[in-house]
């Protein structure tokens, strides 16, 4: 079913104001340094052996700017980037279709690619390992393997869940990267090229309360940020002050520290129903009415990066300072408590 045609402009707007947030080099992207320098290295050898750079795989929280980073690879190469994701490539036909129209030196770029079947991940090895597609064609006693050879690509895959790849997808990725959280600092300087390109003053302190509102992610931080602007806008503001944003951010049910209100109820039903925890993660998905993997990729990182939230081998158990930020009496402590544990 199509979107109307007002909510089809809204969204092509949305989607032209996102690629014009988004950093066009290494320069413009801030933060994630160590990356940033292996990977200029790793360009500028390409260039010199004239050769496509070996297959990457990145990794790292939702909205840290793996997408981002994708597409500047492919630009500092000066080549094409074609853009999938795991759950699109649903046959092995879907994945036969998309390689065998790469040219040259193209980039092909696959986001969520745990989610790829095993099936597809069969295919894929060889066109990883040794650029040539095997295609079964028949069935039965009368099936044969045709061979298409493929030509120089490099494949750029992004996830969330490191641990869902299985081991041989990953041996076949030349390098792997790990994008961190950003730093207050990091996502204020995002905010202030963010603010430039959107031609809207933003205040130092209204800078500090959204980067602190922001968890630590430029996606969040920008998305926020256009919130702000909206507000503003509709008051006949000529710049975001720190009363705008904290007007957004309570019309939005955020708080200060950037907790929503799904984080604000998953942390609730574990001290509510589960006095705490532990908890299983099925237990918190059925009753905070929410998708499993939904809460282990967006909402469990930063939780646990807050230090609200702990992983145990007995299930998530919601710390003091979880408690006391949500206005509940913590529990006595138990000498016992195990410690974080930073579980796939």
């Amino acid at each position: 079913m199509s979107l109307p045609p007002e909510e089809q402009d809204e969204a092509r707007e949305e989607n032209m104001l996102i690629q014009t947030l988004r950093p066009q080099s290494f320069k413009e992207y801030i933060g994630q340094e160590v990356t940033k320098n292996n990977l200029d290295v790793a360009i500028a050898a390409a260039k010199i052996r004239q050769e496509s750079l070996e297959h990457i795989l990145i990794h790292g929280p939702a909205g840290i700017g793996k997408t981002t980073l994708a597409y500047i690879i492919a630009k500092e190469m000066r080549a094409n980037l074609r853009v999938t994701s795991g759950p699109a490539i649903e046959k092995v036909g879907d994945l036969a279709a998309i390689l065998t129209n790469l040219e040259a030196g193209d980039f092909l770029f696959i986001d969520e690619v745990h989610r790829l079947s095993k099936l597809i991940e069969e295919v894929l090895y060889p066109a990883m390992e040794s650029r040539s597609l095997d295609i079964v064609l028949g069935k039965g006693t009368g099936a044969r393997t045709i061979q298409l050879p493929l030509p120089p690509f490099t494949l750029v895959a992004a996830t969330t869940r490191i641990g869902l790849l299985s081991a041989p997808l990953r041996s076949r990725f030349g390098s792997t990267f790990r994008l961190e959280f950003y730093t207050q600092k990091e996502i204020e300087d995002i905010l202030d090229r963010s603010a430039k390109i959107l031609n809207i003053p933003l205040t130092p302190k209204a800078r500090a309360r959204l980067a602190a509102a922001s968890r630590a992610t430029p996606r969040v931080a920008n998305r926020l940020l256009k919130r702000c602007r909206d507000l503003a806008q509709v008051e006949g503001r000529a710049s975001i002050d720190e009363e705008i944003v904290m007007k957004s951010l309570a019309m939005l049910e955020i708080d200060e520290v950037g907790l929503d209100a799904q984080d604000r109820k998953i942390l609730k039903v574990l001290i509510e129903r589960f006095n705490g925890g532990p908890a299983g993660i099925q237990a918190i998905a059925a009753s905070s009415a929410e998708e499993e993997e939904t809460i282990l990729e967006v909402f469990e990182p930063y939780l646990l990066r807050l230090g609200f939230l702990t992983r145990t081998p007995r299930g998530r158990m919601v710390t003091k300072i979880a408690w006391q930020h949500l206005g509940f009496n913590p529990p006595p402590e138990n000498p016992e408590e195990p410690q974080n544990e930073q579980l796939l």
